[in-house]
């Protein structure tokens, strides 16, 4: 027998990656259910009830080369904040699950604005241990460059518990000046033409930054394709034309468009759930950050543009002479978009602010669906919305 199932049922993946300097992005969450005949359920941990209250806030590992921020590296502030985030998810079945596979996004990225270290991933019950993984836990990277954590339960359990813990240090991003971006019409033009490119098409006369900044568009111009809960859409293209009309160019562009969510969208928690898209959002004129993420990435996609979804986490501030609570953060979402030459531009819409060194990064896809922090399949099982908790506290 494999001495591993003789351990306790715990197990901690841990990840310290080596020093390096920074340079320069649900929970409480909701949970969509379904139950087969053959009573299996699918669970997911969304964003939605538990997400902070709207305020105003005070290139990769994997070689991913469109998640570079280019002139962000050259312009990050030299400051970095240090925060710890401790985001926890426990689940109490009110009947014995017999079979549980999970898919997580949990780990953090390391950007040219956040340096992560000290990541660990702990999951209790033991997941099912196998030959060549004794953890359980078996880690790949997806399309967009995020690390994905799979494990399995064969055994009977009624619980499950899965703590996420880090160190990130964020420095902040930098914008031009008013009126230097590119025009958004040009960034269209641009995306439509980097689309029917190839990655490999560059010239050998071509500088290494050239080259880097090709490869950056072109990764870029999937991400001003339709997604499921993002679509483009005329309603959403209508709706976007007055600040399209109004502002040339591609940041400002962006920032009005964030503006304007924040002044004509209602947060109203538990109104909506994983599966709203952008449509319905804007239909119904409130939601949570998802939906609001949601509804910018779809308006920038049906001009013509770039944009993808970000989850994460939010430093919320106690109310004045109140101490921070342990668990009282959440999850969050925002969007990104295509600004080149700057790069990709983080906005929070929920806050109404270009996103800065109160937000950590986790992972980012074509919407809500790819990144996802945990979701599963189970067979058996029953009143199992999870219990979340988020802390974020400064360093």
């Amino acid at each position: 027998m494999n001495d591993d199932f003789e351990a306790p049922l715990t197990w901690q993946l841990q990840w310290q990656p080596q020093a390096q300097p920074v340079a320069q992005a649900p929970d409480g969450e909701q949970q969509e259910q379904a139950q087969s005949q053959s009573q299996s359920q699918s669970q997911t941990q969304g964003i939605d009830s538990d997400d902070p209250e709207p305020r105003i806030a005070a290139d990769d590992t994997y070689e991913h080369d469109a998640e570079r921020d280019l002139a962000a590296e050259a312009m990050a502030a030299p400051a970095v904040r240090w925060l710890r985030v401790r985001h926890e998810t426990s689940y109490r079945y009110d009947s014995e699950v017999e079979g549980a596979h999970h898919l997580a996004h949990l780990r953090p990225r390391d950007t040219a604005t956040q340096q992560v270290r000290a990541w660990s991933l702990v999951v209790s019950p033991h997941p099912d241990a196998g030959v060549d993984l004794a953890s359980g836990i078996r880690e790949t990277v997806d399309p967009w460059g995020n690390a994905r954590q799979v494990f399995a339960h064969s055994q009977v359990h009624d619980e499950l518990d899965v703590i996420s813990a880090f160190e990130a240090g964020i420095s902040a991003q930098a914008l031009p000046e008013p009126g230097t971006s590119q025009p958004w019409r040009e960034v269209a033009r641009d995306l439509r033409l980097d689309a029917g490119a190839s990655p490999h098409g560059a010239h050998a006369s071509e500088s290494t930054e050239e080259r880097r900044a090709e490869r950056a568009a072109f990764e870029a111009a999937e991400f001003a394709l339709d997604s499921a809960l993002a679509p483009r859409a005329r309603a959403l293209a209508e709706w976007a034309r007055p600040a399209a009309e109004a502002n040339t160019g591609i940041v400002e562009l962006a920032l009005a468009l964030m503006h304007q969510i924040h002044e004509e969208f209602e947060y109203l928690p538990q109104s909506t759930s994983v599966t709203t898209g952008a449509l319905e959002a804007l239909s119904l004129r409130h939601g949570v950050c998802q939906d609001f993420a949601h509804v910018l990435i779809g308006a920038c996609r049906s001009l013509g543009l770039a944009a993808r979804y970000v989850s994460g986490y939010l430093l919320t501030q106690p109310p004045p002479g109140k101490p921070r609570l342990v668990g009282a953060d959440a999850s969050h979402a925002w969007a990104a978009v295509w600004c080149p030459p700057l790069g990709w531009l983080a906005l929070d819409p929920t806050n109404d602010v270009v996103v800065g060194q109160d937000h950590v990064t986790l992972a980012w896809g074509r919407d809500y669906a790819d990144v996802a922090p945990l979701r599963g399949v189970i067979r058996g099982g029953s009143g199992n919305a999870p219990r979340v908790g988020v802390t974020v506290e400064p360093l």
